[in-house]
């Protein structure tokens, strides 16, 4: 089982002895607790509160799966760098060529074909579709997914993926988040031995950002339930999420 990243806060603390955190943070499941809608994913005040303390000393991105601009507007701080879509969105970083036009596509799609089961949300972004099943019945979720399958085998350039109670339609590059963290520390500045890359994420699409952060940086799973995991730490929950950034910010 992974140690606690609070209980071992001391060995943390070492690591940036003489050092700076740069802080790269998923938002759903990792700041905010995971909600039935993507609208009801409201970022707690006193998160936020902390985000602004710590982005006035340090780096800090939000790297999510959410569409760059509706990230940003959840957290609704200007002194914080977004991510969006796992790392595709980011501002100036152009990857493929009309994959907005094949989203589209593939939503209107998807949106039509799932037009009659209850409960399924479809979620376009401008780099890729989220398909959410949690309100759905399970009876439907095979057919939810041929619906997904079939719309990227129409879509060439497309692939699927999976995240929690939800199938993702993306582009199919060698692309994530763990890529994008890598050119952000390049971008930023912010590779160099004196900032230690600390990375808080919840999902399955977060373990690409924690083999890409290992050996150099921190990475933190936020998760109730242990799992196989890159990470080298755990906290449980956006509560224990804000209770290590909290500690952050007293450094």
């Amino acid at each position: 089982m992974l140690p606690s990243a609070l209980d071992r806060w001391g060995e943390i603390a070492a690591r940036l002895d003489g050092r700076g955190p740069a802080l790269f943070l998923d938002y759903d499941g990792t700041l905010s607790p995971i909600a039935p809608r993507p609208e009801l994913a409201t970022l707690p005040e006193a998160t936020r509160d902390v985000l602004r303390r710590l982005a006035e000393r340090w780096p800090v991105v939000i790297v999510s799966g959410r569409g760059r601009e509706d990230v940003a507007a959840m957290v609704g701080l200007d002194r914080l760098a977004y991510a969006g879509s796992h790392g595709f969105d980011i501002a100036g970083l152009e990857i493929g060529e009309g994959i907005p036009e094949k989203i589209e596509e593939a939503a209107e799609r998807v949106r039509r074909d799932l037009a009659g089961i209850a409960g399924v949300i479809v979620e376009p972004k401008r780099f890729a579709v989220s398909v959410h099943f949690r309100l759905a019945g399970e009876k439907d979720v095979p057919e939810i997914e041929r619906a997904v399958d079939e719309a990227i085998a129409a879509t060439p350039g497309l692939r699927k993926a999976h995240g929690k109670m939800l199938f993702e339609l993306r582009p199919d590059l060698d692309w994530h988040k763990g890529r994008a963290l890598l050119w952000l520390l390049d971008a930023l500045g912010l590779d160099r031995p004196d900032v230690l890359p600390i990375y808080l994420g919840d999902d399955i699409t977060d373990e690409d950002a924690f083999r890409a952060v290992a050996g150099r940086g921190v990475g933190i799973l936020v998760a109730e339930e242990p799992r196989e995991t890159a990470a080298e730490y755990r906290l449980r929950d956006p509560d224990e999420a804000r209770a290590f950034l909290e500690r952050l910010a007293r450094l």
